[in-house]
């Protein structure tokens, strides 16, 4: 395999950074740094969006015919890598990277042309309605129930862990629709607009002070059928295409090496509370040598993907492996950070934002403001979008034939 990118890409590169360098005001760098959660609030990540709108370069993982850039699987690493050196928001995924492939994909021509322009623009904003109190990893378990009442579904259930719920104007839900068959065979993909009474948004705080996740509660809500992506009992079809997307749409290694890169520089002047920096403790190099290390090779491991994407082969189980080793690496990455900014880092202000005028003044330094807080958010990891064990048994069965 070729590891040298081109001169078209290398090109492409150039006109990546210029454009970040032109067109990403700097608030948007300073709120995409201090905000903790897994995802940047609306007002910075939607600003960004438009932006990149604009541009033309919003909706790069799609096909071209749908919106998207046409973009090369290289080049799509490449601007993610630029961004993520730039310190750009990460673009919110509900909406274009999630349910806006699976229309492109599965919807019919007057369902993209009705919901595919409100993504790309950043007008309506989406939340994802999977998990269920007593249906997470098991996702193919869920008991939140469709019926047709004429021509609209009628909804009753639940759904939790629901990213952004309070601030969505349609969820993308999987609901069970026949109980007679397989339960992977009952499960419908539907669109529910979340304006309407038979829905209850009700917030989960997190224990870093954020609300980020809801819980959703539908009675009696309704749909019109023709909101239905694909045919009844396709749903859990649909669920696989997404979850890759989720899993595996995007590189982890540019943004784990930008926050490795961070923690470097700022080792440069804490102080060990021996002798000099901690920068110069070996025990702490060891401990981030290793970890820049797994990330450069997740980030050669990510290469080779977009190599084979390249061909045009589909992804796969390797997505798996690199939702896996990326969550785990995030969280090594994070407890490093809470050693090397020591007591200052066990702050958690529960004011938020945390950017802007109204913040609250931080303890030693802003990235010590935000340290504990990211810390807490990013334990969810490993576990949303599947667990590690979901992960696991995944490469165990379709990689290694166990």
């Amino acid at each position: 395999m070729d590891m040298q990118f081109s001169s078209e890409d290398l090109a492409f590169r150039e006109e990546v950074r210029t454009f970040l360098a032109e067109s990403l005001p700097e608030r948007l760098r300073d709120g995409a740094r201090r905000s903790p959660g897994v995802f940047v609030e609306p007002d910075i990540g939607l600003e960004w969006h438009r932006i990149l709108y604009e541009k033309g370069w919003v909706a790069y993982h799609w096909p071209k015919e749908d919106g998207g850039t046409g973009w090369t699987p290289t080049q799509k690493f490449i601007f993610e890598k630029e961004c993520a050196l730039a310190g750009a928001p990460a673009l919110s995924i509900l909406g274009l990277r999630l349910v806006g492939p699976v229309i492109c994909a599965f919807g019919t021509p007057e369902q993209k042309a009705r919901f595919l322009p409100g993504i790309l623009s950043g007008t309506v904003y989406w939340c994802q309605g999977y998990s269920e109190p007593g249906s997470g990893s098991d996702l193919a378990s869920l008991s939140t129930g469709a019926r047709l009442d004429g021509d609209e579904y009628v909804i009753n259930g639940s759904k939790i862990w629901t990213t952004h719920a309070h601030h969505a104007d349609w969820i993308f839900a999987l609901v069970r629709t026949n109980t007679e068959v397989k339960k992977q065979q009952g499960i419908t993909f539907l669109l529910v607009p979340m304006d309407q009474p038979g829905v209850e948004v009700a917030p989960i705080i997190s224990m870093s002070g954020d609300h980020e996740v809801n819980q959703v509660f539908f009675t009696d809500a309704r749909t019109a059928a023709n909101n239905r992506i694909g045919e009844e009992g396709q749903g859990w079809t649909i669920a696989k295409f997404l979850l890759e997307n989720e899993r595996g749409g995007s590189c982890f290694a540019p943004r784990l090496l930008q926050n490795i890169a961070e923690l470097e520089e700022l080792a440069k002047s804490q102080p060990s509370g021996v002798n000099g920096a901690i920068a110069h403790d070996p025990r702490f190099r060891d401990r981030l040598a290793r970890v820049k290390l797994q990330a450069e090779a997740l980030e050669v491991t990510e290469l080779r993907i977009l190599a084979e994407l390249a061909k045009g082969r589909q992804p796969g189980p390797q997505t798996s492996l690199t939702k896996l080793l990326g969550s785990n690496l995030g969280q090594a990455v994070d407890t490093l950070r809470i050693e090397l900014l020591g007591y200052d880092a066990m702050q958690l202000p529960l004011e938020r934002p945390l950017y802007g005028n109204q913040a609250p003044e931080p303890i030693g330094s802003e990235r010590a403001q935000t340290t504990m807080a990211r810390f807490l958010n990013n334990r969810a990891a490993t576990i949303f979008g599947g667990s590690d064990e979901t992960q696991k048994n995944i490469i165990a069965k379709s990689v290694l034939g166990l």
